[in-house]
């Protein structure tokens, strides 16, 4: 990719796993580890991952709440009409509605975060898939060109070996030679001799 507007366009409406979450993709780093970019984005994105959470938590938390108190209120005005509310329970229906309000704005900060946060989990998720993506290409040219240079060097050893060999085997054929001549000249107990002298020397 010439530059990241090209590699966004690329991967544009195709399903991008969350990264963080995929237990293969941790598993790429076991040899050679993280660089500190990617434990970057990582972490940018599991704390988007942990806010996401935490809201959807919230906001059933809220609205659970936010139950309990309109019981409270219906219950408060059961049998009376509002003229006729004592102090007490005027109070508490003024405190329940100011709680109420309370509990919708916040519902309406959740929901409203919440429908952000996918679009910035999908761009954190996109950066990281990035800089990964980088960093193994860099790793697969790196594995390439060493492997090629291993592969030189084989085919060097290769030839190298099938030399030696040649050469062994014409050493073993010229001493076999050289053996036979003496033995034909010299005859076995001469040779014999020489033999003992030799092995000693």
């Amino acid at each position: 990719m010439k530059n990241d507007e090209e590699f966004r366009a690329a991967i544009a409406g195709k399903q991008v796993p969350i990264l963080v979450l995929d237990q293969k993709w941790h598993r790429l780093f076991a040899v050679h580890g993280k660089t500190e970019e990617i434990k970057e984005a990582e972490g940018t994105l599991n704390a988007l991952l942990a806010r996401q959470g935490k809201l959807n938590t919230d906001l059933k938390g809220y609205k659970v709440l936010k139950n309990k108190l309109m019981d409270s209120i219906v219950q408060n005005m059961e049998g009376t009409t509002e003229t006729h509310l004592n102090a007490a329970r005027e109070k508490k229906l003024d405190e329940d509605k100011r709680l109420i309000e309370e509990v919708n704005q916040k519902i309406s900060d959740a929901e409203d975060e919440l429908l952000e946060l996918p679009r910035q989990i999908c761009d954190v998720n996109n950066e990281l898939l990035m800089r990964s993506l980088d960093y193994f290409y860099d790793k697969l040219r790196v594995n390439q060109e060493e492997s090629k240079e291993i592969e030189e060097w084989i085919n060097q050893v290769r030839i190298d070996l099938k030399k030696n060999i040649i050469r062994k085997q014409n050493r073993d054929i010229n001493n076999r030679e050289i053996y036979a001549y003496l033995h034909d000249i010299l005859g076995p107990d001469v040779l014999d001799l020489f033999d003992i002298r030799y092995e000693q020397t």
